[in-house]
């Protein structure tokens, strides 16, 4: 049987309406999977701003108490800001493009200050999401489950994705974690990212749009409403889960 998610993948031109039904056709597509998972040891994890949106409904829709925010800032080109050239998290550890950095003949004192920045943000949306707790540890929270469901609202290049999973192995390797289950789900990433997701992270990957590499421009191209997400309605869906971590 063709499910309703192979039909509109073979449509051409095919847009979501807008962000919420990106995430319900993700959360659909997961539920709809062959994924076996403990919904009382998973836990959902979502990249503000828009994955926040995204991983609420993920979460309602596979029944899922469990949610929570992880939060990497991707480090751009100083000439183009929609280029990335890695990702890092609020501790330092990084991802970078080693290759694009030299091509694009980015400066060690560039990378340094884009680093201090994209960390000072990081700080600030935890601040901001946690309502003033700064010191909240999220690792804390992400190591008392067994799977962990990584969820964004899409992925141009992947970078915040990739640095997330390899930190939380970096971690769980040092404080002898069990090894867990990590599935990735984004609604849209074109199929070369998608492949270097799959290469570089130990991770079970599912995506709803996999679109050709030639075909891609943006995240946004694949929708016809693509508002942003405000630091506001992240807060009202942390409020709306009752708290601001994990139980």
């Amino acid at each position: 049987m063709i499910s309703i998610f192979d039909q509109f993948l073979k449509r051409r031109h095919f847009q979501f309406k807008n962000r919420l039904t990106a995430a319900s056709a993700l959360g659909e597509y997961l539920k709809n999977s062959n994924i076996k998972f403990d919904r009382r040891t998973t836990l959902v994890l979502g990249i503000p701003r828009a994955g926040a949106l995204t991983a609420d409904i993920v979460s309602k829709k596979l029944l899922i108490d469990n949610f929570n925010l992880i939060i990497p800032r991707k480090l751009t080109d100083p000439d183009n800001k929609e280029q990335s050239i890695g990702a890092i998290m609020e501790d330092g550890f990084k991802s970078l493009n080693a290759n694009l950095i030299h091509d694009l003949f980015i400066t060690n004192n560039y990378l340094e200050k884009e680093i201090r920045v994209q960390i000072e943000e990081i700080k600030r949306r935890k601040f901001t999401y946690y309502q003033g707790e700064s010191n909240y540890d999220i690792y804390e929270d992400i190591k008392r489950y067994h799977t962990i469901i990584l969820v964004d609202d899409g992925a141009a290049t992947g970078y915040t994705i990739r640095v997330t999973v390899k930190w939380i192995r970096t971690l769980d390797k040092k404080f002898n974690i069990p090894f867990r289950k990590i599935i990735i789900a984004i609604p849209i990433s074109p199929k070369n990212v998608v492949n270097m997701i799959e290469a570089e992270c130990d991770a079970d990957v599912r995506v709803v749009l996999r679109p050709s590499t030639s075909t891609f421009h943006s995240v946004e191209q694949f929708h016809k409403n693509f508002d942003p997400i405000s630091d506001d309605e992240v807060i009202r869906i942390m409020m709306n889960r009752k708290r601001y971590k994990c139980k």
